[in-house]
């Protein structure tokens, strides 16, 4: 498809924010069109869909909106042009029933992304929108009324003029798929406050007391393996966390998985401040430590500590060697110490991995430089949504969720500026 020199709405990214901003254009005007530098949009939103796609949370807006931690006032602005439940009605407009699992998470009836993806692209070019693949941002240059966009493309480099500029371009992390960050320097070099972007949702690296990672033995037995019907909590200032039951994953390095997610965030700018950081994991949830310990503690005659555990407790496999893992030698010598290392497992980390692995990642273009409609405000007409903003959240459907909504709010945004720049040429 040719492009022109002179178009009105440019929505850089083909992600599901940069299609919701599409959305919101492609309705009012005749001349949105979406680049992308991959041979088709929304690949990591079809990757991340494909174990079944997590629309969004159905838990009481209230605890939906901690979940955005820092930025709670921000996202929950996003939120009220795009609720969650909102966003389940705007699913079912394109045909997409949808239903809440036992978690609470949502998912369409058939858990899969494509159907909906497919429905999507439909309407958005039935509305007029137009996709220009391949074509990677590498620059810009804001002039008085139109910013002049260089892209490569498979033709070569080649340029064109938008009067409003939509940015989804997409966090750090699965570069594979075309969120490599790179517009981070584009960005920086035209004075746009840009937080790092770091790991989110991610897995970590672990140090044990030993100083180093996991024992050949232990990776090589258990590496891959999942972690089941745990708890976790991580120590704070004040004392214990909030602590969460679920599973994880043993890797080669570390751990990673649901359940680690739900904390990484701390657990990352712990590393970052203090050097390292130690999560506390409950081996046997169900049980109460006195129990537990009395338990252990009864005659085991001529029957192995892990025989003995097993018989008592349950305790065996990954869990038994996670415990031999990580305890101290004099820990086994004594029930009630053994009980509490069951109850209480310190899993030191020494770093995350490197945010390529990560789910998401956090930062991004900060709030304080954006105005009320995502528009950055030393560039007026340039608007950013996605997980290009400096925010983030943990996995169960609510990146999605503020994505869009984020999309939803840039393509607005978007759209009063063409209307304003239309009337100031009318007056001209």
């Amino acid at each position: 498809m040719n492009l022109p020199t002179e178009i009105k709405v440019a929505i850089i990214g083909g992600g599901p924010a940069g299609l919701m901003a599409a959305e919101v254009l492609g309705s009012q005007t005749a001349d949105a069109r979406v680049f992308d530098a991959m041979p088709s949009v929304a690949r990591k939103f079809l990757l991340a869909g494909k174990g079944g796609l997590n629309l969004t949370h159905s838990e009481p807006i209230e605890p939906f909106l901690v979940r955005y931690g820092r930025r709670r006032s921000e996202i929950e602005a996003l939120l009220s042009h795009l609720a969650p439940t909102a966003l389940r009605e705007w699913a079912h407009g394109l045909g997409i029933e949808t239903f809440v699992g036992s978690s609470g998470r949502v998912f369409p009836a058939d858990m899969k992304a494509a159907p909906l993806l497919r429905a999507w692209l439909h309407r958005l070019r039935e509305s007029g929108v137009r996709f220009h693949m391949r074509h990677r941002w590498v620059d810009w240059t804001p002039e008085a009324s139109r910013h002049r966009l260089i892209f490569d493309s498979p033709g070569g480099r080649i340029e064109c003029r938008a009067t409003a500029v939509v940015l989804a371009l997409g966090g750090g992390s699965w570069a594979r798929l075309g969120s490599d960050g790179k517009w981070v320097g584009i960005l920086r070099n035209h004075g746009v406050d840009v937080t790092p972007l770091v790991p989110s949702n991610c897995g970590f690296d672990v140090t044990t007391r030993a100083g180093a990672g996991w024992s050949e033995y232990f990776r090589e037995k258990f590496a891959g393996q999942p972690l089941k019907t745990v708890a976790v909590s991580v120590p704070d200032g004040s004392g214990i966390s909030d602590k969460r039951i679920g599973e994880f994953v043993i890797t080669q390095t570390g751990i990673e998985g649901s359940l680690i997610y739900a904390f990484s965030a701390r657990l990352r700018d712990t590393i970052a401040a203090q050097g390292s950081a130690t999560l506390l994991l409950d081996l046997a949830p169900n049980w109460e430590e006195p129990r537990l310990a009395a338990e252990i503690a009864r005659p085991r005659g001529s029957r192995s500590l892990s025989s003995h555990l097993q018989s008592r407790t349950g305790m065996k496999g990954l869990k038994m060697g996670l415990l031999r893992e990580i305890a101290e030698p004099d820990d086994f010598a004594d029930a009630t110490r053994l009980a509490s290392k069951i109850k209480a497992l310190p899993i030191r980390l020494a770093a995350t991995r490197p945010i390529d692995e990560a789910i998401s990642s956090a930062g991004g273009v900060r709030f304080e430089g954006l105005d009320d409609h995502l528009m950055i405000r030393s560039m007026p007409g340039v608007f950013c949504a996605g997980e290009m903003l400096d925010w983030e959240a943990p996995t169960g459907g609510y990146l999605l969720t503020a994505c869009m909504a984020s999309g939803r709010v840039a393509g607005t945004g978007a759209l009063q500026w063409l209307e304003k720049m239309e009337e100031a040429e009318q007056c001209n």
